[in-house]
């Protein structure tokens, strides 16, 4: 059957295009065969979105709110059809179970709804007192609504501001105050989940970008005891982003060894099929290469890119593991497949770009690395040039305040040319930009570069690697 194996053949995980799957299911592109192939597709779509119907949500490793939200939709839809059927009485009952769920949960856009269409049903039947008292509720979900919509704006204005360019960041940071003044503001007046998650996210990322990853532990390890006393609604509050945020700050506030204990523990809490499963899973990979477990690090990276879902990452995402790869290969001690992986780091250091705008944030990780690659093959030009390019990414790049350890870090490396690659030199010189080093706080988030492994151990890996000798013309023997 045609539907059978179009279906197969879009599972298998390969890429085809449409002409390629016209041929297989047809065996000739003609312009008949192509008319076919679209009303196949569009019944197998019809089909797979009906099932959508049918898919387990009660998997608590999901967006815990998921369920709840859609047995409010499944009412309502229920009841649009009962509606439209002239069942009233029973559309009654529907929609009022929908609104005492969606007002237990504060799902407060479906109590409007109900609430809507109840007074419509009750006005249809003349029934003068239930009318008075739906429209009286339906005001005041209406009004909670308005204020909730307020608070999303402000919300949504934050998330694409920090989704943005560092410019469009470092704009945002002025404004938070404000903004946090009005969710406040709009919380006391709502009283609704809505508002007070919106507060507590934008919260969050105030604290994200002056860097200060200290009160984030606080505010979610706050936020954790409000949950376990019952003052958050535990079929609304998503645990996972709040285990995510602690995971993340005690990542940027040095404290690898606490952290990746709490992402060992936090782990069986995503699922694999999510985004965020795999978001998590790349700072549980920094988390154990800042905290010097490279053991863990090759298993959480090997997890990561062995998931059958890896492949429906961005590009983007994809490269960047890579990237996590080449560090993790790196520094981890030599084996039998060493000489593979070496094969492999000598690709990826050949071919990936040093830097673009896809790979904010990640551009000087390219850029060290392969100055390490190349210190470590002894390569004289291949290592001159990098540092030349890490020299000129400093220059245009790096002048922000906020960029103090980085720019401490590039000097460490470049000083590394002007000593001749002499590891004894060039470690007595450093003494003074190494301290500094160690004291320079991580800069908030809106202007940072990552760290895949802390500076002051990629340091040491650089003058270990001068050990073997100098670079040498054309790479060593």
């Amino acid at each position: 059957m045609k539907e059978n194996r179009l279906v197969a053949t879009l599972v298998d995980g390969s890429e085809h295009t449409r002409t390629e799957l016209v041929k297989g299911l047809y065996s000739h592109v003609t312009i008949e065969n192509e008319a076919s192939f679209r009303k196949l597709h569009s019944r197998v779509m019809s089909k797979l979105l009906n099932n959508l119907y049918f898919l387990d949500h009660s998997d608590t490793r999901h967006l815990v709110s998921r369920r709840y939200e859609l047995e409010c939709l499944d009412l309502l839809h229920k009841a649009s059809i009962l509606y439209a059927e002239g069942e009233y009485p029973l559309t009654i009952r529907l929609l009022l179970k929908c609104l005492r769920a969606a007002q237990a949960d504060d799902f407060t856009a479906y109590a409007v709804q109900s609430a809507r269409l109840l007074r419509t049903l009750y006005a249809q039947q003349r029934q003068l007192k239930h009318y008075r008292a739906i429209s009286k509720t339906l005001v005041q979900v209406q009004q909670v609504r308005g204020w909730e919509e307020e608070a999303e704006d402000i919300y949504g204005d934050v998330r694409l501001a920090m989704a943005s360019t560092v410019k469009a960041r470092r704009g945002l940071l002025p404004r938070m105050p404000a903004y946090l003044a009005q969710l406040e503001l709009l919380h006391r007046q709502a009283k609704t989940f809505n508002t007070g998650n919106y507060l507590y996210q934008v919260s969050l990322v105030e604290q994200e970008l002056t860097g200060n990853y200290r009160e984030i532990i606080k505010i979610t390890a706050a936020a954790a005891r409000q949950l376990k006393a019952g003052k958050l609604n535990p079929r609304r509050f998503d645990v996972r982003f709040n285990h995510f945020m602690s995971v993340y700050a005690h990542l940027l506030s040095r404290q690898a060894e606490k952290g990746l204990r709490l992402a060992a523990a936090y782990d069986k809490d995503f699922h694999p099929s999510s985004g965020n499963w795999f978001y998590f899973q790349e700072h549980y990979l920094l988390l154990a290469l800042h905290a010097g477990d490279y053991v863990q690090a090759r298993q959480v990276l090997q997890t990561a890119t062995g998931s059958a879902n890896f492949g429906k990452q961005r590009e983007a995402a994809q490269q960047r593991w890579e990237l996590f790869r080449a560090y993790v290969d790196f520094v981890l001690p030599p084996t039998r497949a060493a000489s593979v992986r070496r094969r492999q780091m000598a690709r990826w250091a050949l071919t990936i770009p040093e830097y673009s705008r896809d790979k904010r944030g990640h551009n000087v990780a390219i850029l060290v690395m392969q100055v390490l690659y190349f210190l470590r093959m002894r390569d004289l030009e291949a290592v001159l040039v990098r540092a030349d390019r890490l020299r000129k990414y400093q220059q245009r790049h790096l002048r922000e305040a906020a960029n103090l350890r980085t720019r401490l870090f590039l000097r460490l490396l470049l000083l590394i040319v002007e000593q001749d690659f002499d590891p004894e030199r060039s470690a007595r010189h450093a003494t003074a930009l190494l301290k500094q080093l160690e004291e320079a706080a991580p800069p908030g988030e809106a202007f940072a570069e990552v760290e895949i492994i802390p500076y002051e151990t990629l340091w040491q890996l650089a003058l270990h690697e001068l050990q073997a000798g100098p670079p040498l013309p054309g790479g060593a023997a």
